[in-house]
């Protein structure tokens, strides 16, 4: 049988000890009257929550059990840490109660925890969530309940095996962003559809979103003196990124700032004056007033995206979340040539690796576009590229370097970079010239330019200037016609997968 060390009373706490109330003595008196039950309120224990305010322990049937996933989530909501990695780390061992239920193996409580439990348990990990992001999560949550206990000595009887290795974690899937393509954006961003959102809250986390990138549970969290700036006056969006625990600032514009303004108006006109949030409620509940929560604007977004009746380019329903804005400001920062580190501190990234995701998708639309464009040289032949053969991953990146160090106004250069041009510019006699549809207005632009310069040289009797430019246009005859059969010929998803990618 399990050993459990009691939980301690109000008249065990040491004088001038603190609650998460940041209050002595009295200040315990709230867990007192929420640890029994099976659903804890964040704001009944003084907590500030953002997304959920709630931590249910109702599932989990074995009093044993219950026991210790209330003391650890207690521990660390004490410790500082959110109610949304309380409710993961509760839900953990929910997963591990289910688990219980489903196999023939006696536990009793934690005695009998041993490494045949825990593979018994991974297996109905991967049973029942394999390929979704909570299989990690729940693992390394469970792995930290066994480690709490073991470590500050809850119970006394867990076998040195009940332990999860790093081995034991399904191999990361690494995701693509998930950026709206443009097709959905411009119909999210049409100012007539923007005013269909009735809840001026709603219509302006809307635009905080899209334009800052923010989280949800961030966004709606924001305080009315969020608005800070720099020596030369120029305006930041100030907010508390919670997941990395620390203020970031992001630079907004004018408009922004206006539209902020009035939304401080607003709330401090119904009946909120004394408020700092942003988003405050227009009523207040039993607990206080508190910010809107970022589960009823996920709701109205939805709702809001089904009135306006927003579709992708087949004509589905958009599948719209507010995450995916974030995804959509990072791909269109990349998109836009602005530098990855500059990304990665407007979206207050920890890491590069994240940000790294959004390079990586714009490097392979790039790619795939350019190997399924029709590419001809300077004589006007069609130039086929394997993207399949052994060198394709050397040949694409010297393509990249040559498009980021030889940029041509109306084509791009094979040559590698090692070597020197003997072209002072973008001659069409060269063997290296690449093109593609791309550029069919300056190859037009250029023909109507060289015929003049032939009838010029013809006038005044420089029939060398003449020849030399009389071959230039017959390549760019060449050019033209093969790029306009290919335009016609070509593939008609491109543009579409083109929009999906939010190019």
């Amino acid at each position: 049988m399990t050993t459990l060390h009691p939980v301690p009373s109000r008249n065990d706490q040491p004088a001038g000890r603190t609650g998460p109330t940041g209050k002595a003595g009295p200040g315990a008196a709230p867990w007192e009257n929420e640890f029994p039950k099976d659903v804890w309120h964040a704001r009944a224990l003084g907590i500030s929550a953002r997304s959920q305010v709630t931590v249910h322990f109702e599932n989990i049937t074995r009093p044993w059990l219950k026991q210790l996933a209330k003391r650890w989530a207690r521990w660390r909501l004490t410790t500082g840490l959110t109610v949304e990695s309380a409710v993961l780390g509760t839900k953990a061992v929910e997963s591990f109660n289910a688990f219980l239920d489903s196999t023939r193996i006696t536990v009793t409580g934690t005695a009998d925890i041993d490494r045949e439990v825990i593979e018994g348990f991974l297996a109905y990990l991967h049973t029942h969530s394999a390929g979704a992001p909570s299989h990690r999560i729940r693992i390394g949550q469970f792995n930290t309940f066994l480690l709490t206990m073991r470590r500050h000595g809850w119970v006394t009887d867990l076998p040195s095996t009940a332990q999860i290795y790093t081995e034991d974690y399904p191999k990361e899937t690494v995701r693509q962003p998930r950026a709206l393509s443009e097709y959905v954006m411009a119909q999210l961003e049409d100012p007539e559809n923007l005013a269909k959102m009735a809840s001026p809250h709603h219509r302006l986390i809307t635009v905080i979103l899209i334009r800052c990138g923010l989280r949800i549970s961030d966004t709606v969290a924001l305080t009315q003196d969020c608005i800070t700036r720099d020596k030369d006056g120029a305006p930041y969006l100030r907010y508390l990124n919670h997941k990395m625990k620390r203020e970031a600032l992001v630079p907004i514009d004018e408009d922004l700032e206006r539209a902020i303004a009035e939304q401080i108006s607003y709330v401090n006109g119904t009946g909120n004056s004394g408020t700092r949030l942003l988003f405050a409620h227009d009523r207040v509940d039993v607990y206080g007033a508190g910010h809107i929560s970022a589960s009823s604007y996920t709701n109205a977004l939805r709702s809001w995206v089904r009135e306006c009746d927003v579709t992708d380019e087949n004509g589905s329903p958009a599948v719209v979340s507010p995450h995916r804005f974030r995804h959509t400001l990072g791909t269109r920062l990349i998109n836009l040539d602005v530098p990855q580190e500059v990304v990665r501190r407007i979206l207050d990234h920890d890491s590069h690796q994240m940000t790294a995701h959004y390079a990586r998708l714009s490097d392979t639309t790039i790619r795939r576009h350019w190997e399924a464009a029709r590419k001809v040289n300077a004589s006007g032949s069609v130039v086929e590229l394997d993207p399949d053969g052994p060198l394709a991953e050397a040949a694409w990146s010297k393509q990249r370097l040559g498009r980021a160090t030889q940029a041509l106004p109306n084509g791009y250069c094979g040559l590698p970079v090692q070597k020197t041009c003997p072209h002072a510019n973008a001659c069409l006699t060269c063997p290296m010239f690449i093109t593609t549809a791309d550029f069919l207005p300056q190859h037009r632009e250029h023909r109507t330019q060289v015929v003049q310069i032939i009838s010029a040289a013809e006038a005044r009797g420089q029939q060398r200037l003449a020849e030399m430019n009389t071959r230039v246009l017959g390549n760019l005859d060449r050019i033209i016609q093969t790029l306009d059969n290919g335009t016609r010929e070509g593939p008609s998803h491109l543009l579409e997968e083109d929009n999906r990618a939010g190019r």
